[in-house]
This record gives C-alpha cells, sequence and structure tokens, in this order.
C-alpha cells in the first residue's frame, strides 16, 4: 500500500494550544542565542568542540565511558541494536515500546533481528515475565542477545519504570549473557518526578540515550552512551546510515542549554499534566489514565462521543491532541500553560455536552 508523507492541513485554524506531543516544542529565545553563539567545527572529522562538550556532559551524566551525539533518538535505538545484536538475533521489549511500534520495522529491515513482544501492564514487563521468556541456548531457536526497555514507557501512559525492576532487569541479563539498551526518550521526565539522579537510573545497562527534542526543547538531537567499544561500534552505524552532521554545534548548544536551563522546570509540566487529568475525570463519561509524568492518556466514548471525533473537534477549535491506540494522548510541555490547559478541558466539556 503507497504511503503518503504527511503534509499539515492549511484548510483548518491555526493551533493555538498545541498537546500532540513535546517534540512540538520550538526552541526559546534564549535557547537560539545560544545556538548563535556556539563554536563549531566538522563533526565528523571530531572538530566540533561543542559537540565534544555535550557528548561529554552526557556521558558524565549517565555513568558510561563515552556518548555519540545522534540526529533522533529512533537513530538511537537504531544504532544500538545494530551494535549489540547480529542478524538472526532477538531482542526482548514490552509489545507497545517504540522498538516495536513506533520505527517502520527499522531493525528486521536493517539489521535482520527478531523481537519477542512481552505482555506488561501500563508499557511495563515484570521480571517474572523476563525471566519466563528466556531460555537455554539451542540451534533451533535465535540467540536472546539484547533486553530493551523504554523510560517512560510512552504508550503505557507516560509510566516510570521502578528503579528497582531496571536493577532486577540489569542483573537478570547479565545471568544470562544478554546485553541491555534503555530507550530514554523521557528519561530525565522519570528522573525529575522521582528524584532519581539519570546515573543511577541507568546504572548496570550496557546502553541508553536521552532525548532533547521532547520536554528539554531543543529543536532537534539526542545522545547515546555506554562503553568506549560499544560507542566505536556506533560511530560507524551512524557513518554508514548517513548521520554525521559536519557544524552539529549549532544543535549541540542547544541540547547543552536544555541541560543547564530545562530539566528542573520539567516538573511545572509534570502539575499541568496533573491537573489535566483531575479535570477531565471530572467530566462525566470521560475515562482518564492517572499520569505519572507528562502524559496524560484519556477517552471519551463513555460521555458518548468517539474519542476520535473528539479530537477532530478540538483541532476545529485549534487544539490539538494525538490518537494512540484507541486512546487520546495529551502531552503537556514547556510551550503548554496553565491556561491553556484550563482552556482545553472547557472545550472538552463544552463539546461532549453538545454532543
Amino acid at each position: 500500500m503507497a504511503y503518503t508523507p504527511p503534509r499539515f492541513d492549511t484548510s483548518l485554524p491555526p493551533i493555538r494550544i498545541n498537546l500532540l506531543s513535546d517534540t512540538q516544542t520550538r526552541p526559546t529565545p534564549a535557547m537560539r542565542e545560544a545556538m548563535a553563539r556556539a563554536e563549531v567545527g566538522d563533526e565528523q572529522i571530531g572538530d566540533d568542540p561543542t559537540v565534544h562538550l555535550l557528548c561529554d556532559r552526557v556521558a558524565d551524566l549517565l555513568g558510561k565511558e563515552a556518548a555519540v551525539f545522534m540526529p533522533s533518538g529512533t537513530m538511537c535505538n537504531v544504532t544500538a541494536t545494530l551494535a549489540h545484536c547480529r542478524p538472526g538475533d532477538e531482542i526482548l521489549a514490552e509489545r507497545t515500546a517504540h522498538l516495536i511500534a513506533r520505527e517502520g520495522g527499522a531493525h528486521a529491515a536493517l539489521g535482520g533481528f527478531q523481537i519477542m513482544p512481552l505482555d506488561g501492564t501500563d508499557g511495563q514487563f515484570t521480571l517474572d515475565t523476563l525471566r519466563a521468556a528466556l531460555r537455554p541456548p539451542t540451534r533451533y531457536q535465535p540467540p536472546q542477545t539484547l533486553i530493551s526497555t523504554e523510560q517512560t514507557a510512552n504508550i503505557g501512559g507516560g509510566t516510570i519504570w521502578p528503579r528497582d525492576t531496571l536493577a532486577g532487569v540489569a542483573a537478570l541479563a547479565k545471568q544470562h549473557d544478554i546485553a541491555t539498551h534503555m530507550d530514554g526518550a523521557r528519561l530525565m521526565n522519570a528522573c525529575v518526578a522521582t528524584g532519581i539522579s539519570a546515573r543511577e537510573m541507568v546504572m548496570g545497562w550496557d546502553s541508553a540515550w536521552l532525548d532533547f527534542s521532547k520536554g528539554l526543547g531543543a529543536p532537534v538531537g539526542a545522545a547515546m552512551a555506554g562503553s568506549r567499544d560499544f560507542i566505536d561500534e556506533v560511530w560507524r552505524w551512524k557513518q554508514r546510515l548517513g548521520g554525521a552532521m559536519r557544524q552539529a554545534g549549532v544543535c549541540a548548544a542547544a541540547c547543552i542549554y536544555a541541560l543547564d536551563h530545562h530539566v528542573d522546570r520539567l516538573a511545572d509540566d509534570h502539575a499541568n499534566a496533573k491537573a489535566l487529568a483531575r479535570s477531565l475525570s471530572q467530566i462525566a463519561g470521560v475515562s482518564v489514565q492517572e499520569p505519572q509524568t507528562n502524559l496524560v492518556f484519556f477517552e471519551s466514548s463513555g460521555a458518548g462521543l468517539p474519542s476520535d471525533q473528539l479530537v477532530t473537534s478540538l483541532r476545529a477549535h485549534g487544539v490539538l491532541l494525538a490518537m494512540m491506540d484507541g486512546r487520546i494522548r495529551a502531552c503537556t510541555h514547556l510551550d503548554v500553560s496553565a491556561a491553556m490547559i484550563d482552556e482545553t478541558v472547557g472545550l472538552v466539556r463544552d463539546i461532549l455536552r453538545a454532543a
């Protein structure tokens, strides 16, 4: 079936409240100034000092030997699996993980890997589920070489993997000589919500990354950390995939600014998400999952209007949300204010009352 690339529908009203995703953030004026002042070189030959500074910061933040700057979090996941695994290997992940649900089959297409989807609750599998999925080596089945988790679990509701569970997964993996990889798309949201440092959160994991273009508000970029040998192999795959970014210090400067100024304020996004969930839950017939971070999943069918129709109606009023696996997802971020939350709730109430 043919796929048509998305193109924004200019016939609709302008978007006034953008709750589609935290990827919708725009760089702040101060971040743009930092980007304009960035000292740059050629990242491909190791001559960009701002990229080096960012990679050193991320390696230290995550307690790893080295780090590499990437165009996107998806590219982090893809290159990590290509570095950790060989064609025919099996990766284990919760069935709603980004690795399985949102990366276009890249791991099969580029690496020839099989992914075993593990059942879980709110995007997280248990140690017992993982233990039951592991098997002794046999020539009849693919080698199990990598276990991946997603912090936070997006489709699970932005839930936070408990540190004890992550430590248990890492320990079990090492017992079976299996590598571990953490998709840290919203890792800093988990850290701010729990008070656990990023270093402690990823302790014992072989590779991990964090995204700068979501809640941290940079226009582009992610950085992945691990051992020096692992990062060397990731760089080889980055090169093969065409990911060297030349004067990337302009982008890296935005990420450094985000680390300096946009981490603690993630708590504001969490507060707005809780306020949104609390108000939505007071509308008769609306079912809401209690948020742990900045993602609010809810359904409106119980109020007499299917969720997708509610999303369409809100878009007609300039409010943009996402439909994700049959539920509405609202994502708070630095461009969403408390007043916008109140206005969104009012519109939802009015639309459902009219329906």
